[in-house]
């Protein structure tokens, strides 16, 4: 069965001369986890032969599931005398040469600015990834350098592509994603406390992929032959298949006796690991009576615990009404495994009667918690939509946010969770739903600049004195009145006086110039001090790895105390 679908930047002239005051910084608790490269892909099982059927994984295994490191050396400006003037290197060349490509003038007075600081980037690309998507990107300094803090900073436009270096020089390959924007330093990095955090930071979906990633199948050795790979790539396109154009095309062409490239199905787009491995569970040139066969057995061990996950991904391969028939006998297991993996994969069928236990292992199971939302979020039934939506009001921080998630892939413009306008656009995305639960304000520190208000009832307790980045200062006396004032070099005072409403205060940094960094400075700083009795959080994300009998998960998310971050 063919499973169908349809388918503000800074010059650097102007930047390189920037100099901004210096950083005010105030008591912050710990709220930004470090943060490693994407997580690793799961390890791809060797799939063997059911019954008399072969399938793609006992001929071929996977191109193109690793993650690609990128990186170039950059400048970042704005460093309010944090800088330094880099010490001759290979990466202080590769930077002067980079800076004379574009232009400008005069490149090491540049350089030698203490508001200015030569920064190693580095990114990684993930298996699948499409040109135009965005990804995170690490920002340190190099090891010997005398740059005290990258706080305040914005990191000029550079290319990024896969480096080496060889005789003293640094080569590149061909570019494949281009970053610039906001630096994000943890808010409780100081240079004197903890000068390593504080020369260290992201930019949020700071880099765009400007080269798609090929995807494939490489067949085993003992199987190259142009007649195994057309049939190979035959059996996955009589399985998935898009419209480019109007124009029905499958998602495997055989390309050589041994190579086969994939496209990626958009109801896997964001999950690459299982529609490999459920490419791989593709039975190849299997007759009718073969098949029917094979789903008599993939039933009796769908309905056994052990091999239930195996069984599920493989009538998620099939796919037609008969699988869907043994995937909902599944569902209505006693065993929470069983119904767990049947009804993952009847979600990627899109079948509704995923829903009901896919919700129940979201809200009661954190070790199916990610898969969870995974299989909602690539669903387009009204049904998940209106799950993950109720969701949003749930006492857990994680059920919530990771809800939000999948509504977010599911439904980018529903309008109950659609980002509200910043003025000036394009600081970050930012969220104001109203749902009910306990009031909570969620930020992010990986995959996007975002702000989600739970609940539209938040406001800071006066007295209170805040940072919001270098140049914009809090002051709430006695009273339901904040000012914000914004302090730069040549520039007047600005000043904007708002209620104590989180939503307004919000709005008022980003009006007087300040960024994603600022206001998640503001928040967390206002967090520690007690001026925010909301609830706070950084990425409460469902995570990975957790074993499906540790009833203790559930207790400590449930009842940690407000603003902790996970």
């Amino acid at each position: 069965m063919c499973t169908p679908t349809r388918h503000g930047s800074r010059s650097w002239k102007t930047a390189a001369t920037i100099a901004l005051v210096a950083q005010l910084s105030g008591c912050m608790g710990p709220v930004f986890r470090q943060q490693s490269p994407d997580a690793a892909l799961p390890p791809l099982e060797e799939e063997e032969t059911t019954g008399s059927a072969r399938l793609v994984g006992s001929v071929a295994h996977p191109y193109g599931m690793n993650f690609v490191k990128i990186e170039n050396v950059a400048l970042v400006t704005g460093l309010s005398g944090t800088g330094e003037d880099p010490a001759p290197s290979p990466q202080r060349a590769a930077l002067l040469a980079e800076m004379n490509r574009r232009g400008i003038e005069n490149p090491n007075e540049v350089l030698a600015s203490p508001n200015t600081a030569l920064v190693l980037v580095r990114g990684y690309l993930r298996p699948g990834m499409q040109e135009g998507d965005r990804f995170d990107i690490e920002v340190r300094t190099p090891s010997k350098s005398d740059t005290t803090s990258l706080r305040g900073g914005w990191l000029l436009e550079t290319r990024l592509s896969e480096t080496a270096v060889l005789g003293g020089q640094i080569r590149t390959g061909h570019e494949t994603a281009i970053a610039q924007g906001p630096i994000l330093v943890d808010p409780t990095a100081t240079a004197d406390d903890n000068p390593a955090l504080a020369t260290q930071g992201r930019v949020l979906g700071g880099a765009i992929c400007t080269k798609s990633r090929q995807l494939g199948l490489i067949l085993d050795h003992q199987h190259q032959s142009i007649r195994l790979s057309q049939m190979t790539a035959k059996a996955v396109s009589d399985r998935f298949c898009t419209y480019v154009n109007g124009r029905k095309l499958g998602v495997a062409t055989p390309k050589t006796d041994e190579y086969i490239e994939l496209s990626v199905h958009p109801r896997y787009k964001d999950n690459i690991p299982r529609y490999m491995r459920v490419v791989r569970s593709i039975a190849i040139n299997e007759s009718a009576a073969q098949q029917l066969e094979r789903l008599k057995l993939l039933r009796d061990q769908l309905l056994d615990p052990v091999t239930a996950e195996t069984a599920a991904l493989r009538l998620e391969a099939i796919g037609g009404d008969q699988a869907i028939e043994i995937l909902k006998e599944g569902v209505q297991s006693a065993d929470k495994e069983v119904r767990f993996y049947s009804a993952e994969a009847l979600a990627f069928l899109d079948v509704t009667e995923a829903v009901a236990p896919l919700t129940a292992a979201a809200r009661e199971e954190p070790a199916y918690r990610i898969n969870a939302f995974s299989a909602l979020g690539a669903m387009k039934d009204g049904a998940a939509s209106e799950a993950l939506f109720e969701m949003l009001s749930a006492k857990s921080a994680e059920t919530r946010y990771g809800a939000f998630r999948a509504l977010t892939t599911m439904a980018p413009d529903d309008p109950r969770i659609a980002a509200v306008s910043l003025s000036p656009a394009g600081k970050f995305s930012y969220h104001v739903l109203e749902v009910a639960g306990p009031p909570m304000i969620h930020a992010t520190n990986s995959h996007r600049p975002e702000i989600v208000l739970f609940g539209k009832e938040h406001r800071f307790k006066t007295p209170l004195m805040l940072d919001a980045g270098p140049w914009i200062l809090i002051n709430g006396k006695e009273g339901d009145k904040i000012t914000l004032s914004r302090f730069a070099p040549k520039e007047p005072t600005q000043q904007r006086i708002v209620s104590t409403d989180v939503d307004q205060v919000i709005r008022a940094v980003v009006e007087l110039g300040g960024d994603y960094p600022d206001v998640v400075q503001m928040l967390q700083q206002a967090k520690t001090l007690g001026a925010l009795p909301s609830r706070f959080r950084v990425n409460a994300l469902p995570e990975d790895g957790r074993t499906a009998d540790r009833e203790e998960e559930a207790k400590p998310e449930e009842s940690q105390a407000a603003g902790t971050a996970k």
